[in-house]
């Protein structure tokens, strides 16, 4: 079959699927996007595209996140012009819809359908705008928010099928949108995101590896950013180092804001917050380790007796449900994304958000005593192999879907086995 992917960051939420296409073999796959420096793959072609036009510094705040996306469809379809002028035609098109990349499409290739991924409609009300109240938002965001659902709506006229990875997200779109999206996760290796109970990682500090004999908990976001609770952490930080002596935190993430408001402080929320606690934690027993390998990361939550996983209600992300495969002993933020994943007590601990100290009471409770909440790991692993694998639930899913599109005489993709 021949595919067309379209990610501004690629592989984005298409990294399981392009992997499984490209080593089946037999496919002609062309990925489109705004990221340098992408290695090549046999079997994938790669196209580098820029965006048409980017919007003023001084652009009008309601249609500002427009031009950005316009600029950047408009970018993408010009590439996509000059594939189709090589004589290139694909099958099926699949691509985020949230930067735009897929608005014109229909405009080069009117008849080839496209499956857009919905990730989230932009929420005045109910979603990470306005739940905390340390962080309000303003008198212009409900206006903000609407005008930028623009795209969503042009986007939901310009694909065939959508796709939401979690019944959440699906939900936070209005009713119209419903009855053509199909929700199923991106999916997780949970074939190779195993627990590991003879792994280690070497901490410089120490001069010598950790692993699950050491008393460690640990906590990840992509950016140590409010919209992942990284203050509501580190308020809790000084409470369990406190009550556990030997105890050691293992923080994974970088500097940056990837959601919400960035931090008006030199050094980030991880300096604002550093300042906010200060004396009051053991700073020898605290690793920043930033952006990690994938492997390490690995390593790092399978030695972990506790991991704690904070959101507002948002995107879940890929983090919670590879900790979950890999059997961790997760407390988490007691929001709606959260608990479509984790049933408290059962595959995992929830806590208020907005409770720093009821988060420590409960990761101080596992990590004295692990034996207590050694049922939570496996019982997690075990529903994210049943929920959200990708070889068993997911693909086959996500192929059935492009089949149905493709026009008949293409060929059709095939499950393994």
């Amino acid at each position: 079959m021949k595919l067309l992917f379209l990610h501004q960051n690629f592989p984005g939420q298409y990294r399981q699927l392009v992997d499984f296409l490209v080593a089946q073999g037999g496919h002609e796959i062309v990925f489109l996007t705004q990221r340098r420096g992408v290695p090549e793959t046999p079997g994938l072609r790669v196209i580098r595209y820029a965006p048409h036009h980017r919007p003023a510094k001084d652009a009008y705040g309601l249609s500002r996140y427009w031009e950005e996306c316009a600029g950047a469809g408009f970018g993408a379809a010009q590439a996509a012009a000059a594939l189709k002028e090589e004589g290139f035609t694909p099958d099926v098109i699949l691509g985020h819809v949230g930067w735009g990349e897929l608005t014109f499409l229909k405009q080069v290739w009117e008849d080839v359908p496209i499956i857009g991924f919905f990730e989230y409609y932009f929420l005045a009300k109910g979603g990470s705008v306005g739940f905390d109240p340390e962080f309000p938002a303003n008198a212009h965001t409900p206006f903000i928010m609407h005008a930028r659902n623009a795209v969503n709506y042009i986007n939901l006229e310009t694909v065939d099928v959508g796709q939401s990875p979690t019944h959440w997200q699906k939900n936070s779109y209005p009713e119209s949108f419903h009855s053509k999206i199909y929700t199923c996760h991106d999916g997780i290796r949970t074939d190779q995101l195993t627990p590991d109970p003879d792994a280690s990682i070497e901490l410089g500090r120490l001069g010598r590896a950790v692993t699950r004999d050491d008393e460690i908990f640990t906590y990840m976001a992509r950016n140590m950013e409010p919209t992942r609770g990284f203050h509501v952490f580190m308020r809790a930080l000084p409470h369990i180092l406190k009550a556990r002596p030997n105890a050691r935190a293992l923080i994974i993430g970088g500097n940056e804001t990837s959601y919400g408001k960035e931090s008006s402080a030199e050094g980030g929320y991880r300096a604002e917050m550093e300042r906010e606690v200060g004396d009051a934690v053991d700073w020898s027993r605290v690793h920043f380790l930033g952006r990690v390998p994938f492997e390490d990361y690995q390593r790092i939550i399978q030695i972990s007796r506790c991991h704690i996983y904070l959101t507002v209600p948002f995107v879940l992300s890929w983090s919670l449900l590879e900790s979950m495969s890999m059997g961790a002993t997760i407390v988490a933020s007691d929001v709606a994304p959260v608990r479509e994943a984790i049933t408290h007590g059962e595959t995992g601990l929830l806590v208020d958000f907005f409770q720093p100290e009821q988060l420590a009471a409960e990761v101080v409770k596992v990590l004295g005593s692990p034996a207590d909440y050694a049922h939570l790991g496996p019982a997690a692993r075990a529903h994210v192999v049943e929920t959200y694998d990708f070889l068993t639930r997911c693909l086959p899913e996500h192929i059935a879907q492009i089949n149905a599109l493709a026009a008949p005489g293409a060929r059709p993709i095939t499950l393994p086995g």
